[in-house]
C-alpha cells in the first residue's frame, strides 16, 4: 500500500540529476499534494530546501527555521520556484512538518508566485 503525503510533511528526498540548474541528490523537501486525492499518481508535488542561506536572495524563496515540529537539521530555505513532481520511489523518511506560520507563509508566497487569488 502506498503511503499517504499531507501537505506541508517534510520528507528525505533522492531528486535525480536533470542536467540543470535544479535541486538534486538527498535533500529534505515540502510535500505540496495530498496523495490521498490522487492515490493512483507515481507522484507527488513536492518543494526542495536547501541548506545554503544564500539562496533565500531568489525570489520565490522562504526561509524555514530549524523547529522540533519541522524536523530539520538547520535552517533552510524553501525553494518555492522549483515546485515539482517527484517520484513516490524517491521519497525517504519522515522529518516532521511545517509549522503553522511557516505553512501560511510558503502557502501565501506559493499563490503569488503561481499568480493565484
Amino acid at each position: 500500500m502506498q503511503e499517504k503525503y499531507l501537505i506541508g510533511e517534510i520528507y528525505w528526498v533522492d531528486l535525480p540529476d536533470r542536467q540543470g540548474k535544479e535541486q538534486r541528490g538527498r535533500r529534505p523537501a515540502i510535500i505540496w499534494q495530498e496523495s490521498g486525492m490522487y492515490s493512483n499518481l507515481p507522484t507527488v508535488m513536492t518543494i526542495p530546501l536547501t541548506s545554503t542561506l544564500s539562496a533565500s536572495r531568489l525570489p520565490g524563496t522562504v526561509r524555514i527555521a530549524q523547529t522540533p515540529t519541522n524536523g530539520l537539521l538547520q535552517p533552510s530555505i524553501a525553494l518555492l520556484f522549483q515546485l515539482g513532481s517527484c517520484d513516490i520511489k524517491r521519497i525517504g523518511q519522515r522529518l516532521g512538518n511545517l509549522d503553522t506560520g511557516d505553512f501560511s507563509v510558503v502557502e501565501s508566497q506559493l499563490r503569488r508566485l503561481l499568480r493565484l487569488p
